[in-house]
């Protein structure tokens, strides 16, 4: 691949695997809505997408009107992403947690947010904040999803809970750093390295894959 498309494609999904790592290397579980979650990951794919399928698809439009369409296509994205995480199931993310760490903290905040709390399995329901939800244990990468069933919920009482249970999770439960963290830090810092050497080296390169993207 041409050094700049390289770089085009790499540099969001670099910065999207360091927030990754670094939440993973903390000594604390990290609880993040599945919204901002999906955004991340949305964005940190943006680069693949504008190198592949979406210059693939380019149509032919006379050079002085490039610079507007790739401003068309990335509003269009962005709004394409936003509706998509305005229709996407509440859920929210806990990283660097096993699910055994996770249940008595839990346990807590759900009594303390609404005592007629329902258990079934890794199912729960909560009558009084109006939302129902499941656990997805993710043991290998050591982070557990809070999902919402297909049932109506509140998207108020799903806030309630994310601060709720991030302040206690901050409170009383403290893990070691995630090796997995460490290992996707280590990949996004090599991108990154492998961007700044094509910078140095190949900036001839890069400013005419710039100029032929642009059709200047």
């Amino acid at each position: 691949m041409e050094p700049f498309r390289l770089c085009v494609a790499l540099a969001p999904l670099a910065a999207y695997m360091v927030g990754v790592a670094l939440i993973n290397c903390r000594r604390r579980p990290v609880v993040v809505a599945g919204s901002r979650d999906l955004a991340g990951l949305g964005l940190g794919i943006a680069g693949l997408l504008v190198v592949g399928p979406v210059e693939l698809l380019l149509p032919t439009i006379p050079r002085e009107l490039v610079p507007y369409m790739w401003m068309c296509l990335a509003i269009t994205y962005c709004l394409l992403l936003t509706l998509g995480v305005m229709l996407s199931r509440p859920r929210l993310i806990v990283y660097n947690v096993a699910l055994d760490q996770l249940r008595p903290a839990l346990a807590d905040v759900l009594e303390e947010l609404d005592p007629h709390a329902r258990w079934a399995g890794n199912s729960i329901a909560l009558p009084k904040l109006r939302i129902e939800f499941y656990l997805d244990d993710h043991p290998s990468l050591r982070n557990v999803s809070l999902i919402a069933t297909a049932t109506p919920q509140s998207h108020t009482g799903w806030r309630s809970l994310e601060k709720s249970l991030r302040t206690a999770l901050l409170e009383s439960v403290e893990t070691s750093p995630n090796a997995w963290g460490f290992g996707v830090l280590a990949a996004a810092l090599a991108m990154f390295g492998r961007m700044g050497w094509l910078a140095c080296f190949h900036r001839q390169e890069i400013t005419q894959g710039f100029q032929e993207m642009m059709r200047f």
